[in-house]
């Protein structure tokens, strides 16, 4: 039996049961995941940069940028883990929850890893602008020794690369969380939640290349090399 418009009664409906609209394809889901669990990581690998370069021209000392991005982005992702979890168990008929209250909590979450992604790019930006005119916000302190070189470090040709990898690395996350926005703003009926395609390669892809990025240019090659090594070498 079916029905009139749709598939025979009781059968799976993708635009009925699922409020992507599609089936996600379960070989770019297990790919996806196996991928991401090969590696991880960004604001460390920067912090490490500004020991290197020198901390006065910094507005916060590389401690402070892994402690406070970091944390920022831990409760960024919890806020859309929750939202997501809300979304999934809203039921209007059984518990009376729409789906609509969940998607407002991640769109939440995600815009605010937007605007932390934002700032750490205006944050990175103005250092290396300070750093190469110069301009230092402060002259140097007994106490700064203990976050870096007081002085201005050398930009060796292995900090060139890994400046442009973290970069691009920050570009395809920032991608990323404006693609988030843009879906969840549009709501769980908008055509870009219900394209497969925008989310494999404006979300997932942009992940990947963002994380292995960094694995083919790898901090601990380019970054945290010694410098009476690297100088060597």
């Amino acid at each position: 039996m079916s029905s009139e418009n749709g598939p025979p009664v009781g059968e799976f409906d993708p635009g009925r049961d699922n409020i992507y609209g599609y089936i996600p394809s379960k070989g770019v889901a297990i790919t996806m995941i196996v991928l991401f669990g090969l590696s991880t990581a960004t604001f460390v690998i920067f912090g490490e940069i500004i020991r290197r370069l020198g901390s006065i021209y910094s507005r916060l000392s590389p401690v402070r940028y892994t402690i406070l991005f970091c944390t920022f982005d831990v409760i960024s992702l919890v806020v859309q883990g929750v939202g997501g979890g809300l979304a999934a168990t809203a039921d209007p008929a059984t518990n009376g929850r729409h789906p609509d209250t969940g998607g407002n909590v991640m769109l939440g979450g995600i815009a605010f890893q937007l605007l932390v992604i934002f700032v750490f790019c205006c944050c990175a930006l103005e250092f290396m602008i300070r750093y190469l005119k110069d301009k230092p916000l402060r002259a140097a302190q007994p106490s700064d020794e203990k976050h870096g070189s007081t002085e201005r470090g050398q930009l060796t040709g292995k900090l060139k690369i890994m400046l442009l990898a973290l970069a691009l690395s920050t570009a395809c996350l920032f991608i990323r969380a404006v693609y988030r926005t843009i879906e969840l703003a549009d709501g769980w009926t908008g055509r870009i939640i219900g394209t497969e395609v925008y989310f494999n390669v404006l979300d997932g892809a942009m992940v990947v290349l963002a994380i292995y990025t960094l694995n083919i240019i790898h901090p601990g090659c380019f970054v945290f090399t010694p410098v009476k090594q690297e100088e060597e070498a």
